[in-house]
């Protein structure tokens, strides 16, 4: 039985690795903890799933059992999406839930997605699990709760069916990577009157094909070559747990989430007229004068899915997303990150063109980088962000933010240092209307961090 280890307790979610930092004994201690804390919020009942990793069985039985030490009766979903486990906890008798996934990391990984009363708990409430645990506060209830399963499939996919509606049929490919997203997008994308071409749909925690995440081009090829060499009009792909959505139009161009955000935000506004438009500090700068355009007031925020769903629910705000492709519908929808149905809504506003690609290539655009990543020790990227944000200077009159790190702005892009809540790196992205000042604003983010430490190892 593996020890307790704190660096399995992330800012949004609990992640290790199988046989290294995480096992059965770990997720039933987790499992018991997450009781009390449903208990002490008046909450029975807590909806469980796991996605399709080798690991998954044996973890999902020790939570449950520990669950139920702990006096919480256990609603097993079985193999599901992640939204799917958000979605049981809205509309089954419990507010409280959680989804064993690895997401989007190496098949040996796993982890805890949970839900607390209503709550995407991050942050401290997480660190009060493993507080709890440490300080042995956790105990076996004399009356053990209750365990039955239950089958939420047809009802999530009449949810969503009887929701979006398509303009017109359309041929589509989609990418499930062999993640667990698989087991649900055929059925429902048939369901909506599509023409399916499914790639990597079958559920495998090896992960043969390619790595389930959407936001790294290489994962994309495959979906690519296929639309090139077949009579789909466009590509969807989604992560390993399915709370995530890539897009790629019928020439290959990736449409990143900040721009899908472009069409998400314009037709919501149609519905809520001078609503606020929430997103997160990684994405374009084109996207707040696109929400304002659109009469929507934009609200830029901190990354992390648990950080925008609380902020969601704080401003009332019908739509929030995220550069990494977790995209939040409150419009029709809960308020939670849901890759299967942001995709339905997506295909709902494409299928009302003629040609879905050219609207999507249309949507403004820069010069930009993917995520770029300064690999650190642990700890070192927290302080190494402290003292840029305290040191550093960049000439000119830009205008730095510092909800989550240093985003700068300047008249022609934007350069982002921030540090990963849940890896040790210095996470960067930058844009520019041309290469030259793209080069220009990652020299002048090369000079402070390097300014701040000389043996920094930079990735551009």
């Amino acid at each position: 039985m593996l020890p307790l280890s704190r660096t399995i307790f992330k800012a949004y979610d609990i992640r290790g690795i199988i046989a290294k930092t995480l096992d059965a004994g770990v997720a039933h201690k987790i499992g018991q903890a997450f009781g009390q804390a449903a208990l002490a919020k008046g909450e029975q009942r807590v909806v469980i799933g796991r996605d399709g990793r080798l690991s998954g069985p044996e973890l999902t039985a020790a939570l449950a059992q520990g669950l139920q030490a702990a006096g919480v009766d256990v609603i097993d979903l079985g193999v599901v999406a992640t939204p799917m486990v958000y979605f049981g906890t809205n509309v089954l008798d419990t507010r409280s839930g959680i989804m064993v996934t690895g997401s989007h990391n190496p098949p040996d990984y796993n982890g805890f997605k949970m839900v607390l009363a209503g709550e995407a708990i991050h942050g401290e409430a997480i660190q009060a699990l493993y507080h709890s645990i440490v300080a042995h506060d956790v105990s076996a209830s004399a009356t053990p709760g209750s365990y039955a399963t239950h089958d939420i499939r047809a009802a999530y996919l009449e949810r969503i069916l009887g929701d979006v509606k398509l303009a017109r049929p359309i041929k589509i490919a989609v990418d499930c990577g062999n993640g667990v997203a698989g087991a649900f997008a055929g059925d429902l994308f048939r369901g909506m009157g599509c023409e399916v071409i499914e790639l990597f749909c079958d559920v495998d925690g090896n992960f043969p094909n390619h790595h389930p995440d959407p936001a790294h081009p290489e994962n994309l090829q495959d979906l690519i070559r296929c639309l090139a060499e077949t009579d789909a009009e466009i590509g969807i792909a989604f992560d390993g747990d399915g709370d995530r959505l890539g897009v790629v139009t019928k020439d290959g161009q990736i449409i990143y989430p900040d721009r899908q955000m472009m069409l998400f935000a314009a037709d919501v506004l149609t519905r809520h007229p001078g609503a606020q438009i929430l997103y997160d500090v990684k994405c374009t700068r084109h996207l707040a004068p696109w929400i304002t355009k659109h009469g929507g007031v934009p609200l830029m925020y901190k990354t992390g899915h648990s950080l925008v769903k609380a902020k969601l629910r704080e401003t009332g705000a019908p739509l929030g997303g995220e550069m990494s492709g977790h995209i939040f519908f409150k419009d029709r929808w809960y308020g939670f990150d849901d890759g299967l149905y942001s995709a339905a809504r997506l295909l709902e506003i494409l299928t009302r063109e003629a040609n879905p690609s050219a609207l999507l290539n249309s949507l403004p655009q820069s010069d930009s980088t993917p995520e770029l990543h300064l690999e650190l020790k642990e700890g070192e990227n927290v302080a190494l962000m402290d003292m840029l944000r305290r040191d550093a200077v960049f000439p000119g009159n830009e205008q730095i933010i510092t909800i989550d790190g240093l985003r700068v702005e300047y008249a022609d892009g934007f350069g982002l240092a921030r540090s990963s809540n849940t890896t040790p790196v210095i996470v960067m992205r930058f844009e520019a209307e041309t290469l030259e000042a793209l080069a220009r604003i990652q020299g002048q983010f090369k000079s402070v961090i390097l300014a701040a430490k000389p043996d920094a190892v930079l990735p551009f």
